[in-house]
């Protein structure tokens, strides 16, 4: 799908220097924003996690309200939307990795339209498989939303299905990690859980959303350590993301299970965060 509209560094333009840093070493962050009724959805949080990642890498991160009042200005114009934002490192000033004081972000702000998508993905939940490509373990970049997402194109590239929505992912230390494009959460014993981020992985905005409505509705959650062994004993597994919200898990490798009540708790929690009310998938773009 191609984007609806394109800006770099707060101009309509495609046109990115072949010299970015971006383009050359991955040298960036990104976030994905999903965008309703012309709003965007949980905004300061993707600011805030985009601002982190900055400062953990040393990007100058844009200054002031640029940043938010492009996207808000970009998802305005469409009632439903999604906004992918890159923040690179810019214009590499020498050739090799070190980076310069003199080097100056790029920052390149799409707009997409939004899926179309089978309501009953909501309501019955998807098939998931489990990727045969591991993650590498590097603590100095867990968490981060940052551009190099090899293990995940490759991981992505092991199936053609479309009846398969996702794979889920393992460490090089056979920890269960997240999804190529999502977190994971398992439920056991009345308990939420999804495994920690310290290692690898990608800290998602809904799996912050999603652990603070738990807190909220007093459901037990964790986060831990997992394997295998709590795949297979798992009563539910759901997906998170910034476009699917709480996706459930009908298949995994094919064993079937069932849409269970906590995961449609949390569906339901978050429906009303959004819009004050349950309403439909169609209404509430969960995609």
């Amino acid at each position: 799908m191609n984007p609806e509209l394109v800006w770099v560094n707060g101009r309509p333009s495609g046109e990115v220097s072949a010299l970015d840093r971006g383009l050359h070493f991955g040298d960036g962050l990104f976030e994905t924003i999903g965008c309703v009724h012309g709003a965007p959805r949980f905004l300061e949080l993707h600011l805030e996690r985009l601002a982190a990642g900055s400062e953990r890498l040393g990007l100058e991160a844009p200054r002031g309200g640029t940043l938010e009042a492009e996207v808000r200005a970009l998802a305005a114009e469409s009632p439903r939307s999604i906004i992918k934002v890159l923040v690179t490192r810019g214009a590499a000033v020498a050739r090799g990795y070190a980076p310069s004081a003199a080097e100056r972000p790029t920052r390149i702000t799409l707009r997409y339209a939004w899926p179309e998508e089978d309501p009953a993905l909501w309501h019955e939940g998807v098939r998931v498989r489990v990727a045969d490509q591991r993650l590498g373990e590097n603590p100095a970049l867990a968490g981060l939303k940052h551009c190099n997402r090899l293990e995940q194109v490759l991981a992505r590239a092991e199936w053609t299905d479309p009846g398969i929505a996702e794979a889920l992912m393992y460490s090089s230390s056979a920890a269960l990690i997240s999804g190529t494009m999502s977190n994971v959460f398992l439920v056991r014993d009345e308990r939420l859980l999804t495994p920690r981020l310290d290692r690898c992985g990608v800290a998602g905005v809904m799996r912050r959303v999603v652990l603070a409505e738990a807190a909220k509705a007093g459901i037990a959650a964790e986060e831990r350590t997992l394997g295998s062994g709590d795949l297979a004993a798992a009563r539910e597994v759901f997906l998170t993301n910034a476009l699917m919200g709480v996706r459930p898990v009908r298949e995994l490798g094919g064993r079937a299970l069932a849409v269970g009540p906590l995961t449609r708790a949390l569906q339901e929690r978050l429906a009303r965060l959004l819009h004050g009310g349950a309403r439909g998938p169609e209404e509430r773009g969960d995609g």
